[in-house]
């Protein structure tokens, strides 16, 4: 028997030439690679030193007013924490008072319930004799008038007392507040400090000797600044004297004009100035002998400093109380021109006030300059001035 054809249909191949698989593939990886650029996120450009070195001072800076926010909300809170106190313990007086106020009251009130309420006729019937009874009835007019007075002392007390007690919860709230405040500066320096570390933690060893460098130029600007100040500081001195001698030898020539033998007696008026520079020479004594202190941000000495807490503590040195902040600070005493400076004055910075120094002529002051710093003699131009002052 024949064998019976296939009916199946022969299964069609089709090939792909190898240039257009490459073709595919190529099209593919392209889209991918598109892809992945699209969504990738543009990585920023480095920051050159010059930015670094820019940003880390506004850094620091902005740690100072920060540092001075801290101050001022750390006396703040320690003056309302002595008011507190004072008012607790003045609470506990009037506690004490009220107490014996409630004492002689409970006594009184403790007679009467013994005696009881009795009738005159019948007092008199049971007394020993009509004397006795005339006297009673006086002891006990006496008696009545002692306890309108205990009553009125013991609601005095006791109106005292309640009056106390809300001053001294409205004096721990204000507490409480400029605890929050403290907490909220002290946040703020230390978040400050930290963007400024971590700044400076991503530099090279290359990068922090340019850093280094651009630090000394600025410093040695300062310090033509601070020579070209001393210069005209000491030409300005050589005039006064020259017109001192030239005056005394005009005195003097009139005197020997003067046949009456009579004094002038003018005055040179130095009296101020003299009790100005002993006062100076004690705070620039001090300063200097803490030269080397660390910087350290809320302190005021004895082992390191921040920058008003040093010029506090030089002043108190010579007998002249500071407030703590440069912002209260800058208003105490006289406001002097930066020409006129004389050692001892402070000299502030920046339009926020957020740093002080203590000038010693030439140019230069003594300042606790900033964190990882310390204490040192520098010139009055390495910041922007914003003005100065003479305490005393």
């Amino acid at each position: 028997m024949p064998a019976l054809a296939s009916h199946r249909k022969e299964r069609s191949r089709t090939t792909t030439s190898p240039a257009v698989g490459l073709t595919t593939a190529a099209i593919a990886g392209v889209t991918l690679l598109s892809t992945q650029s699209a969504n990738a996120v543009p990585t920023e450009p480095k920051p050159s030193i010059e930015e670094v070195q820019k940003k880390v001072d506004d850094l620091y800076r902005q740690a100072g007013t920060a540092t001075e926010k801290y101050n001022k909300a750390k006396e703040s809170t320690d003056e309302k924490r002595r008011e507190v106190d004072e008012l607790l313990d003045e609470a506990a007086t009037r506690t004490d008072k009220l107490n014996e106020s409630r004492r002689a009251l409970g006594n009184y009130a403790a007679a009467q319930y013994r005696t009881g309420a009795v009738a005159p006729t019948a007092a008199l019937l049971f007394a020993d004799s009509p004397q006795a009874y005339f006297d009673q009835t006086q002891l006990m007019d006496r008696m009545t008038d002692r306890q309108r007075t205990v009553i009125d002392d013991y609601e005095n007390q006791r109106a005292a007392a309640a009056k106390q007690r809300a001053t001294a919860t409205e004096k721990l709230e204000s507490l409480t507040l400029s605890q929050k405040a403290l907490r909220t500066s002290k946040q703020e320096v230390q978040s400050k400090l930290a963007e400024a570390r971590a700044l400076l933690s991503k530099l090279t060893a290359e990068e922090k000797a340019r850093l280094a460098a651009i630090e000394r130029q600025k410093q040695e600007e300062a310090r033509l600044k601070a020579e070209a100040k001393a210069k005209a500081e000491a030409e300005a001195e050589a005039r006064a004297k020259a017109e001192e001698a030239a005056r005394q030898q005009q005195e003097a020539a009139q005197r020997q004009d003067t046949s009456t033998g009579t004094s002038t007696g003018t005055g040179t008026g130095t009296g101020t100035a003299d009790s100005y520079a002993a006062k100076a020479d004690k705070v620039l004594a001090f300063a200097r002998a803490q030269i080397g202190k660390p910087y350290v941000w809320g302190a005021s000495g004895p082992s390191s400093y921040d920058c008003s807490g040093l010029t506090q503590a030089a002043w108190k040195a010579a007998g002249v109380d500071l407030p703590r902040t440069t912002w209260d600070q800058v208003n105490v005493g006289t406001r002097v021109a930066t020409k006129d400076l004389l050692p001892g004055d402070l000299v502030f910075f920046y339009d926020d006030i957020s740093h002080v120094g203590i000038y010693i002529g030439d140019g230069m002051m003594i300042h606790a300059p900033k964190p990882g710093t310390n204490v040192r003699e520098e010139s009055i131009y390495y910041m922007p001035i914003y003005g100065s002052v003479r305490p005393a």
